[in-house]
């Protein structure tokens, strides 16, 4: 693949000068010199969007306000104009288990139309992105493929892990913790000390669920810098990223680069072929797919059986894991798991990023092999696994496909009673009182995008399965 040209804009604020230029904007430029605007401000200075997933009602999103302020700092120094807009959030954390999680699909669309809206709306020049929870993710991506505008995404950072007993704590901890207190393989003081340990302060969930899964992919993409995507929200570093983020997109803006760009199918694989490395979320097929859609790329399921089939699994990540993201930004982050990756003739290195560089060039200074004093990372020959762990099925259940982590599965056929529930909360009953039963097959129906519908995730009933001994 030729790498991309992109053609310098004639001026900065090439969209935004629809609505500041010219005697018929007048009334306009009022508007923005209510807001603290001169004159000069309207002069080949471009308009940058912040989409500020900043809230309160999840600790993804709680710690997203510095790295807002941080960002418009920044851009007002590069000598742009920046614009600060909120977008909408939900928990997954809060919200699973209960009917709550019906809207968490659907959230994805509503903060990508809503970004999309301001940056079409108020002829934005360009759009830096701050997310945090899984839906953020996604759903900011697709806004910036479908805008087209000079964009780049900062992730909110991952949450540190929380301490019990000498083990790290992730979120998942206190939900399997529901199943072995039901069990009685837990007693009442710590299971409530797993609950209040498990998440200590703001961030993401730290293991490499749906949004740890998401920014390394995003990093991968070329649509977030470098070492980003693994960094603790609370971290000065975090902080830091986030301003050097407004400058780079300021100078993507100067030469033109476009997500278009940058995300292509090359880049899908690229990004693809991370997440199998670092054995990430099965919620990455879906959201690649509407990803992929949204910026005009052709990729369909069955592309990620064939990188699944030749992509190892060389980091050791929670869930099925030891780590947690944090542990992985130590020993290299995704930066170093791309070197390995293109040393072994599976990423294209001329894909095109958001600094301008092509992948081959912003990794030409690392090492070709991990650290040697850490076992986060793997060398290919000692790979956890020799294929991915995301598995495209087909058959009479699913003839279209379906997504299976495969992961630590010792046998590829199981033959069992089928235990049938016709919803979550239904499943969920029967494991509270203990009427599920080793070598049961559980099936649960009606819980897809649309015989939900919004597709509720099933982590309360598998991690109290699991939590049961199950």
């Amino acid at each position: 693949m030729a790498k991309p040209n992109p053609t310098p804009p004639k001026r900065l604020n090439e969209r935004s000068r629809m609505v500041t230029e010219g005697v018929a904007r007048a009334p306009n430029r009022s508007m923005y010199y209510a807001m603290g605007y001169k004159e000069e401000d309207f002069v080949n200075k471009p308009m940058v969007g912040v989409a500020n997933g900043h809230s309160t009602i999840t600790p993804c999103n709680s710690g997203l306000q510095p790295l807002a302020d941080a960002a418009v700092i920044a851009l007002k120094s590069a000598g742009a104009n920046p614009q600060l807009f909120g977008t909408p959030t939900i928990s997954d954390g809060i919200g699973m288990g209960t009917e709550g999680m019906k809207y968490s699909l659907v959230s994805r669309e509503v903060i990508a139309d809503s970004i999309e809206t301001c940056v079409n709306g108020q002829w934005m020049d360009g759009v830096l992105v701050i997310g945090g929870c899984d839906k953020n993710m996604p759903g900011g991506m697709m806004a910036i493929a479908r805008s087209n505008v000079p964009a780049i995404y900062v992730y909110g950072g991952t949450i540190k892990p929380g301490h019990y007993k000498g083990k790290d704590l992730t979120i998942v901890s206190a939900f399997e913790a529901v199943g072995e207190f039901t069990a009685g393989r837990l007693n009442e003081v710590d299971f409530k000390e797993i609950e209040k340990r498990s998440c200590p302060g703001s961030g993401s969930c730290g293991g490499m669920y749906t949004a740890n899964t998401m920014s390394s992919s995003f990093e991968a993409l070329g649509m977030s810098l470098p070492y980003s995507s693994t960094m603790a929200n609370e971290d000065q570093e975090k902080i830091a990223s986030a301003a050097e983020s407004a400058r780079v997109l300021v100078q993507a803006i100067a030469k033109g680069i476009r997500p278009r760009d940058i995300i292509t199918r090359e880049s899908i694989e690229n990004a693809v072929a991370v997440i199998m490395a670092v054995g990430g979320s099965t919620n990455a097929v879906l959201h690649f797919l509407a990803i992929a859609h949204s910026a005009g790329v052709r990729w369909d399921i069955e592309d990620f059986e064939r990188v699944r089939r030749r992509v190892p699994v060389i980091c050791d990540l929670k869930p099925s894991g030891r780590y947690v993201a944090t542990d992985l930004h130590r020993a290299g982050g995704i930066p170093q798991v791309m070197k390995i990756l293109l040393q072994a003739g599976l990423l294209h290195g001329d894909c095109l990023t958001i600094t301008g560089k092509t992948v081959a060039e912003m990794l030409s200074e690392l090492p070709a092999m991990p650290h040697a004093d850490q076992d986060v990372i793997l060398p290919i020959e000692k790979a956890l696994y020799a294929e991915g762990h995301l598995a495209i099925l087909k058959g009479n259940l699913s003839p279209e496909g379906c997504v299976a982590k495969i992961t630590g599965l010792k046998n590829p056929v199981i033959t069992g009673p089928a235990r049938v529930f016709d919803s979550e909360d239904a499943a969920m009953q029967a494991i509270m009182e203990r009427a599920i039963k080793p070598g049961d097959v559980v099936v649960i129906r009606y819980e897809g995008p649309r015989g939900g519908p919004g597709m509720r995730e099933m982590l309360a009933p598998t991690s109290a399965l699991i939590g049961q001994g199950l």
